[in-house]
């Protein structure tokens, strides 16, 4: 029968866990098995080994046939070497202290390599760790940045239309002061022009009633005269009253006749001047013949003279 050492998968899914068992080659891989001797964790890094080295060397001494990754897992832990060196010992090419001195150097440089590697590891998590952290950090201020911007930004804005509001409800203040002094001002200034508008419509009545009535006025100044002469005559005695009373209807005749002539002064005076006007020229040129004429007798006297 043919002995193998390999793994047996045990875990869930996505998550395998795996056991070195000792079994038989024709069994199946999760069944029956003679001996377990470790287990392995490939989800850690590095990957996690319990293994039973001892009774590992057994098994191989024996000559169990180890799985390629089995083998790795010796080679990794020095069960494979010690396997070399204890045949070593067993043919006699080197004595058990020597193989052990060997065994304990190789594990010492390869715990110092897991180490370092181990180390390695970590401080690459903490330094991806600490970019992420950092990474994070800038995004959250840059975000808080942004939302105080943007905060300062909403109340500049509402600075600015209170501030508008303010001076918005000052204009409607001043507007609707204007408007209300605007007509307690007007009534101030109409009612002067009112006045003296009504000043004018008396002084106007008064103008055509004087008018109409300037005539009117005349003929009763005349009859009142008329009546007073009468009067004054019947105070005198009787001749002169007659001839006054026959003077009196001549006088009015005169006083009619004279107010059409009043009348037609304008327009006979106008007239007088363009006759004048027109005149003017022609007695101009009748005093220049008569210069002339008044010359030429001279020349003739004056032959006679001499004669």
């Amino acid at each position: 029968m043919a002995v193998k050492i390999r793994l047996k998968r045990r875990g869930r899914k996505k998550l395998s866990l795996f056991d070195v068992v000792i079994a038989d080659s024709r069994a199946p891989r999760d069944g029956k098995f003679i001996e377990k001797i470790g287990t392995y964790n490939p989800n850690t890094d590095p990957a996690t080994i319990h293994l039973e080295e001892e009774k590992a060397l057994k098994w191989l001494m024996d000559g169990a046939q180890p799985t390629d990754t089995v083998r790795a897992m010796l080679s990794y832990r020095g069960v494979m070497l010690q396997k070399h060196l204890q045949v070593g010992v067993n043919k006699g090419a080197l004595t058990q202290e020597e193989a052990d001195k060997k065994l304990e150097a190789w594990k010492k440089e390869k715990e110092a390599a897991i180490q370092e590697k181990s180390d390695k590891i970590e401080k690459e998590k903490a330094t991806a760790k600490k970019e992420k952290l950092a990474a994070e950090k800038k995004v959250s201020d840059e975000r808080a940045e942004a939302i105080l911007k943007k905060k300062a930004e909403a109340e500049k804005a509402l600075a600015e239309e209170i501030k508008e509001g303010a001076e918005g409800e000052v204009a409607e203040e001043a507007t609707e002061a204007a408007e209300e002094a605007a007509p307690q001002e007007a009534p101030t200034t109409e009612e002067p022009a009112a006045e003296e508008a009504k000043a004018e419509e008396p002084a106007a009545e008064t103008e055509e009633v004087e008018q109409e009535e300037a005539p009117e006025s005349s003929d009763e100044a005349e009859a009142k005269s008329g009546e007073k002469e009468k009067e004054s005559e019947a105070e005198k005695p009787a001749p002169e009253e007659a001839k006054k009373e026959e003077e009196a209807p001549a006088a009015e005749e005169e006083a009619k006749k004279e107010e059409p002539a009043a009348e037609e002064k304008p327009e006979e005076e106008a007239s007088v001047e363009k006759d004048a006007a027109d005149e003017k020229p022609a007695e101009e040129k009748s005093e220049e013949d008569s210069a002339s004429a008044d010359a030429s007798a001279d020349k003739k006297e004056e032959p006679s003279k001499d004669k």
